[in-house]
């Protein structure tokens, strides 16, 4: 019987680096993990591309996965959804490998309801200050953008405690050691591993 594979989810707010960090963790040369690319109906930005960095829909072809009950979890942010499909997720897990998710704290509290035993990670900033300077130098926001997106930061980091673990992003390289640390570790915990040799017991 093939071990099940971790759901492994990154979140936190805009701007904290989360993309960054999981670019780095899956170029590096020990990345084992299947990433899971989410899905959005914003527009693509310099640089991204279809099927690599998000699949990109319009918002009437998202709502009708949501209605045909495909998507593990959706948010509506800053007027756009994202969300992630169901389908790929349940299939790779099964097959013992671990997934990876990098999500908004909207759409994690859905997977947390449905998938509680998966790895919850909050990646956040030093300061909000270093978060408002990060969102501004990417360039891609208009001012009033920007002031939306610095208040619901500061709602979504009041809903950390959803989460298992908190993660700052001060230098990418620390923050994907301490990443990939937190689940090695969770690999080794008794509750996910019990099961396994409470089996090969009861085979004697």
């Amino acid at each position: 019987m093939t071990e099940r594979g971790l759901l492994i989810v990154l979140s936190g707010p805009s701007g904290v680096g989360k993309g960054t960090v999981r670019k780095a963790i899956f170029e590096s040369s020990d990345n084992d993990f299947q990433y899971s690319i989410s899905m959005t109906t914003r527009n693509m930005r310099p640089g991204e591309e279809e099927g690599v960095d998000y699949f990109f829909r319009t918002k009437e072809e998202f709502e009708a996965l949501i209605e045909a009950g495909e998507m593990l979890e959706y948010a509506e942010y800053v007027g756009n959804y994202y969300g992630t499909p169901l389908s790929y997720v349940e299939e790779t897990l099964a097959k013992g490998k671990d997934v990876f998710l990098e999500i908004e704290v909207q759409g994690a509290r859905q997977v947390k309801e449905k998938v509680p035993d998966g790895v919850f990670i909050f990646l956040m900033p030093p300061d909000l200050e270093e978060l408002r300077s990060r969102i501004v130098n990417r360039g891609t926001d208009h001012a009033d953008v920007i002031d939306q997106r610095m208040k619901v930061a500061k709602e979504e980091i009041e809903m950390m405690a959803l989460y298992d673990y908190a993660v700052v992003n001060d230098e990418v390289p620390k923050a994907v050691k301490r990443i990939k640390e937190i689940i090695a570790s969770e690999h080794f915990r008794v509750d996910r591993v019990i099961d396994k040799y409470r089996k090969m017991i009861e085979e004697l």
